[in-house]
């Protein structure tokens, strides 16, 4: 396994994460999800992506006891905030209210006194920046955290961002997590130069296309995939990126290779 610097930050990761999105709590069982989580950290993988919202809170209620083996501080956990987790008016967004007590209720499910990384999931127009950063501040003053960033924002609001930060002398966001792939290069016309700029770090994620990128859909949407029991790739189901994706097949094999490992390959030779 080889390790980056997240940005101008000093701590390192495995270049390749693992992360629970629609698998662990949801599709995939507590039985299933120990034996993976634990192989993957045997090939050195140090970085478990999660998020609050992944399976209701359920992703990190398995991964927590699975982790308790190991340990922790040769772990690099991350987790995010933002998506309503009930009903409740002030249990969603980027408040202050709700990232201080969000945090606490991830720290309980996945077990630990802190997270190495910590998520805006998205960006939240009805919460001012200061707002934002000061309780992000804060928690990197109480030890809940120790970096923190950014998911799927535009580089506009980074900007904004990282400029309310310095103003206020807090600590800055270190990290954004935009989705891409070989299917969705939105990131490389200014999101990748402002994290650039500014010293941030990528994290992304669906590599994969959410499976398109497999392979799995050359001839047709198979009943049983993501493709055809959900509308999480109905955006990628099209006919240009099945042309796509039939020629990048075939590339692959000429180079002897599945499509799977050229995608995350193609991914893997970005800084």
């Amino acid at each position: 396994m080889k390790y980056r610097n997240i940005g101008k930050s000093g701590i390192k990761i495995s270049e390749i994460a693992i992360g629970g999105w629609l698998t662990y709590g949801g599709t995939v069982d507590s039985d299933k999800t120990a034996p993976i989580i634990r192989r993957a950290i045997e090939l050195g993988i140090n970085y478990i992506d999660l998020a609050d919202v992944y399976a209701k809170g359920k992703a990190e209620e398995t991964i927590g006891p699975i982790i308790k083996d190991f340990t922790r501080s040769d772990l690099v956990l991350s987790s995010k905030v933002f998506w309503p987790m009930s009903d409740n008016i002030n249990d969603r967004g980027l408040s202050r209210k709700h990232i201080m007590e969000s945090v606490e209720k991830t720290l309980k499910r996945l077990k630990t006194d802190y997270l190495d990384l910590y998520f805006c999931h998205r960006y939240d127009a009805e919460v001012g920046e200061e707002e934002i950063v000061r309780a992000m501040d804060d928690l990197v003053h109480q030890g809940k955290i120790l970096y923190w960033g950014t998911s799927v924002w535009r580089a506009d609001k980074i900007e904004r961002l990282v400029g309310v930060a310095e103003k206020l002398n807090c600590y800055s966001p270190m990290v954004e997590q935009p989705r891409y792939n070989m299917l969705d290069r939105h990131i490389e016309t200014d999101v990748m130069s402002s994290c650039k700029r500014h010293g941030l770090g990528l994290t992304v994620w669906s590599p994969l296309a959410q499976g398109f990128l497999t392979g799995k859909y050359n001839n047709g949407i198979p009943d049983d995939s993501r493709g055809g029991t959900t509308n999480w790739l109905k955006e990628y189901l099209n006919d240009e990126n099945f042309d796509a994706c039939r020629k990048l097949t075939e590339l692959a094999e000429s180079l002897d290779m599945t499509l799977s490992q050229m995608a995350l390959a193609w991914i893997l030779r970005r800084d």
